[in-house]
């Protein structure tokens, strides 16, 4: 890779991450402390598409430290972290060098929601609030009902309607950053 795609490699993640901490920490919704409804997911499934797995997994971890160290909301937690970096990982698995469909977003999302936000984060919330897995689930499981069609539907759509036609963008997801 020479100089010039690191630097162009380098500042779109950048410009991803900085996506991702405005979209969840400002344009997301808190319900009763145990669920929020955001977009963070997108910059982050668009990182995955363009960059693969690693580069997504470190991407989400490094906007979720970084959003909480600028915006916190309560006290740091690492579980929350590995989530995110997990989150990355399994949408670069799905999606990265691959067509992007609505059945393959469907796939992610799916697995992204139930093993991730539905199960992972639950636990975490359970061990950092004290309150029972299963008393938290009814709550978590309307939220993530919503996240399943939201997440399917803007990942294909904000991918081959807007990014795919950045000529850079869509260089990187063939592998190749070069600026076109």
């Amino acid at each position: 890779m020479s100089k010039n795609n690191k630097t162009v490699t380098l500042v779109t993640l950048a410009f991803m991450i900085a996506l991702e901490i405005i979209l969840t920490r400002f344009l997301s919704v808190d319900v009763a402390g145990i669920a929020r409804i955001g977009f963070g997911f997108i910059p982050v499934a668009m990182v995955a598409i363009m960059y693969g797995p690693w580069f997504a997994g470190g991407a989400y971890a490094l906007g979720d430290i970084l959003g909480m160290l600028i915006f916190p909301k309560g006290a740091y937690f690492p579980g929350f972290t590995l989530t995110a970096c997990l989150t990355g990982i399994i949408f670069g698995l799905i999606l990265y060098k691959k067509e992007i469909t609505w059945k393959r977003s469907l796939l992610a999302a799916v697995i992204v929601v139930v093993t991730m936000n539905l199960f992972l984060d639950t636990y975490w919330l359970h061990i950092l609030m004290g309150q029972g897995f299963l008393a938290m689930l009814p709550l978590r499981v309307v939220k993530c009902c919503f996240e399943i069609p939201v997440q399917a539907i803007l990942i294909p759509l904000v991918w081959n309607k807007v990014f795919k036609r950045i000529p850079m963008a869509r260089n990187a997801a063939a592998g190749n950053a070069k600026v076109a």
